[in-house]
């Protein structure tokens, strides 16, 4: 069971999935996209989607691999897709085919009712709605399984370990 953690930028991804890691007693899959945007300078171009992707899918697939279950991800390639499209308008095709072959994912998208913090990478905190409902239409669309997860840290994490479980049995 993979479990994928999405949302607009400072929703309390990372918060959730490491807390998560840490109950279910498993490593986590951290976002492959903060370490590449880190090490090109903060200067990314459609030439990057790809890289970042199979970077994310890398970092999965090794988790994957150690028998992390269930599989915690702090993002996964929707939110490669989402983003393509976001800033560069459009998505390459190669990401879009992975995509499709995923399969077992239900996703915990986090709700944008927590306070934005800037930190150097997020840079629209006016555009925090329009991205989250990108997300939204993305999973919508795609028909994939999810749910919306609101509230404070605690709530989040309650309401997403009886997800878990549920989805566990």
């Amino acid at each position: 069971m993979r479990i994928v953690i999405l949302g607009s930028e400072c929703t309390g991804k990372t918060t959730l999935a490491a807390k998560l890691a840490e109950y279910f007693k498993v490593d986590f899959v951290p976002e492959y996209l903060r370490e590449y945007f880190e090490r090109k300078n903060g200067i990314l171009a459609i030439e990057d989607a790809i890289p970042i992707a199979k970077g994310q899918l890398a970092k999965e697939q090794d988790l994957e691999n150690n028998g992390n279950v269930p599989l915690i991800c702090d993002t996964d390639i929707i939110a490669s897709i989402v983003y393509s499209k976001y800033y560069f308008g459009k998505c390459p095709e190669w990401i879009e085919k992975q995509a499709q072959k995923r399969k077992n994912i239900h996703y915990l998208l986090c709700d944008i009712d927590v306070p934005w913090v800037a930190d150097g990478q997020r840079d629209r905190p006016e555009e925090r709605e329009y991205m989250q409902n990108l997300f939204l239409t993305e999973l919508r669309t795609r028909n994939l399984p999810f749910n919306i997860i609101s509230g404070n840290v605690q709530s989040r994490f309650e309401k997403s370990v009886a997800i878990i479980n549920k989805l566990s049995k």
